[in-house]
């Protein structure tokens, strides 16, 4: 195992050590095969060496970026660095690798808790389809969902500490936009009734499961429009 672990570590870093040589000029993906929850093995990749190799990289998995000096990926449209574990990237670390990503459309930062909202309102990116956030400030949600409203498809923000006037600004900003929003998780988040009114009626997943502040009989997880509209239809 230890063989065959140390062969595969090997190969790896040859392979990174070519990207940084500009061997790859045409790769758009880049998949590391790495486990959410796994500690194994957290490279430190220059970045902006993988950035001049790699100009058209479209899309980078989930890892662990430490002190990361980068202007960004132009081409770059999914962004994954959600981890289970700890993990240092900060807004600093995030605005560094995504500078000049104009076009990216995912970014997932579940268990990036050191990144804000504020943080994530600088990012240069002004179409964002889906969001995955872990951040741990109790306010400025509203600013993400004042920015990228209109582009937003998927929303996550499981298990957040954000305050319920921070939530029932954040939804509003969805309801002023066009109906774009097809899923929306607030699973375990303090979310109200009275927010609840904004969400539009596009959306084909509503989570509220685990949500203390709703009454019971709420606090489930919605599949399908009928089912949301029936839920608006309670709490008119």
């Amino acid at each position: 195992f230890l063989k065959r672990y140390s062969f595969c570590l090997v190969l790896y870093l040859c392979t990174l050590l070519q990207f940084q040589r500009g061997c790859c000029p045409n790769l758009e993906l880049l998949e590391t095969n790495r486990k959410l929850d796994t500690n194994l093995c957290e490279l430190h990749v220059c970045i902006q060496g993988l950035q001049t190799a790699c100009p058209k990289l479209k899309c980078m998995p989930p890892g662990c970026l430490h002190e990361v000096l980068s202007c960004g990926f132009p081409m770059l449209e999914e962004l994954s660095l959600a981890t289970t574990s700890y993990s240092f990237t900060s807004d600093k670390d995030l605005l560094n690798i995504l500078f000049g990503s104009t076009k990216l459309r995912v970014l997932d930062l579940r268990g990036c808790t050191r990144v804000t909202p504020a943080g994530l309102a600088a990012l240069p990116c002004s179409s964002i389809n889906g969001v995955g956030s872990s951040s741990q400030p109790k306010t400025g949600l509203h600013l993400l969902t004042q920015k990228w409203g209109s582009t937003l498809q998927q929303l996550d923000i499981a298990n957040q500490l954000f305050t319920e006037d921070d939530l029932e600004c954040a939804i509003s900003f969805l309801s002023q936009t066009p109906e774009t929003l097809r899923s929306l998780n607030l699973s375990g988040t303090r979310i109200t009734p009275a927010p609840l009114k904004y969400v539009t009626s596009s959306l084909n997943y509503l989570n509220l499961s685990s949500c203390r502040c709703l009454p019971r009989g709420l606090k489930r997880i919605y599949r399908d429009q009928e089912d949301i509209h029936q839920l608006l239809d309670k709490l008119e």
